[in-house]
């Protein structure tokens, strides 16, 4: 079909909350590794990767080879049932965890898995509050859009927007930030269950964690009684140059959350944690689709071709070049407020360079612009003004110079259109 066929089906059949990137999206048909082919032919570096979910590349043809042979011999039975994929995949996840996480429940989707984890929590410590930080993006459910703390994701008429400054808890969620905000609240509240956040918050606007952030909270949960909940949905498996983003800060939570690239494309999800918070966890529990044998060959081949080849030392060397590229083009370009990321997680926030304004239209025309150049890019902030920069961990030199190049000439482009 054409895209304007897709389009009108899209409107008739399809929910109108679903919005697309682009005044005309192409309707892609095709992908292989860090490419891309719309129906007309026409070929797209992905810098997006679905959100930091192709980490090993489009229909990678080891991953596959293990998806078709599980296909051929165990299509589906849920947990309840005892397969062996999902037990080496358990294995698998706890070799490669930091510290002592080592227990798995798998589901489907990063929403499910924060659900779950905030649930575990819950059970955990028999307290019923969280805290989460302002910025942060962990999911859909109720329970993870009410510790969402980016206004556009609380889709639920009943949620009040998250307060930009400490407040009581809405919905039981308390939102802070600094290591004093998170202080106070426990000081005043012994009904507080965890903490959770991105170590790099992702939709926020690519913010890794202040060095040294962790290690002046965590004393101040373990002092309360408070559990620490990890969402690496989006910046595990070699993303930020490290297995998980925790390692850049010496984290080991007591809850960790996965999902996105540990499937390369195949829902799968996780939450895993350590024996004794596991060990609570006793009431009946299951998921249908959850860990079923052919989720669990694509998330070992994705784990195998990561290991073999070595991807998070790629995404550390290649994320180097790629923020001193973006840092080159900012000293250029004051229209590039900040750049930050880590690994191939990077992002530049577009601002005003005299007030500081968000520029979310300059930045939907850069992605329009980079479109056209055969680059598809995202984009995130609270005000939709950060270019993300999230590619499959496969690219080339050869394709982060391409990458810079377009962007250098839609920079040399006037902006007039945009303001």
């Amino acid at each position: 079909m054409t895209p304007q066929e897709a389009l009108s089906l899209r409107r008739q059949y399809l929910m109108p909350c679903l919005n697309y990137f682009y005044r005309d999206p192409p309707l892609f048909v095709r992908g292989r590794m860090q490419y891309l082919w719309d129906g007309a032919g026409k070929k797209y570096l992905d810098f997006f990767a679905g959100v930091s979910v192709m980490n090993c590349g489009h229909s990678n043809p080891f991953i596959l080879d293990r998806v078709k042979a599980q296909l051929d011999e165990l299509q589906h039975l849920t947990n309840v049932y005892l397969t062996e994929p999902v037990l080496q995949l358990a294995l698998r996840l706890a070799e490669v965890l930091p510290g002592n996480l080592k227990r798995s429940f798998f589901c489907m989707s990063g929403s499910e898995a924060n659900e779950g984890a905030l649930l575990l929590a819950r059970i955990a410590t028999g307290r019923r509050k969280f805290i989460a930080r302002r910025g942060g993006l962990h999911g859909r459910t109720r329970l993870s859009m009410a510790v969402t703390g980016i206004p556009m994701w609380r889709a639920d008429p009943f949620f009040p927007p998250p307060p930009a400054s400490p407040a009581g808890p809405v919905e039981d969620v308390y939102f802070a930030d600094t290591p004093q905000e998170i202080a106070a609240i426990l000081a005043g509240d012994q009904d507080v269950a965890a903490f959770i956040c991105e170590p790099i918050q992702g939709n926020g606007g690519i913010i890794p964690s202040p060095p040294g952030y962790f290690a002046e909270v965590l004393p101040l949960l373990r002092k309360h009684g408070v559990l620490l909940i990890a969402d690496e949905v989006q910046s595990g498996f070699a993303r930020t140059g490290r297995m998980f983003a925790s390692e850049h800060y010496g984290l080991v939570p007591d809850i960790m959350t996965l999902s996105k690239a540990l499937g390369n494309g195949i829902p799968i999800a996780a939450f895993c944690t350590t024996d004794a918070i596991a060990e609570t966890f006793t009431r009946p529990s299951a998921s249908t689709l959850g860990g079923n044998p052919v989720s669990c060959a694509a998330a070992l081949g994705a784990l195998d071709y990561l290991r073999d080849q070595n991807l998070c030392a790629r995404s550390q060397a290649l994320g180097d070049r790629l923020l001193d590229g973006l840092r080159r083009l900012k000293n250029r370009f004051p229209v590039i407020r900040e750049v930050r990321g880590l690994g191939l997680m990077a992002g530049a926030e577009l601002a005003d360079p005299d007030t500081g304004a968000p520029l979310p239209g300059r930045t939907d025309f850069v992605l329009e612009e980079l479109l056209k150049r055969g680059v598809i890019l995202g984009k995130n902030g609270l005000a939709r003004n950060v270019l993300a920069f999230q590619p499959p961990l496969v690219i080339t030199d050869e394709d982060l110079d391409f990458l810079l190049g377009a962007l250098e000439e839609v920079f040399n482009l006037d902006f007039s259109e945009a303001r």
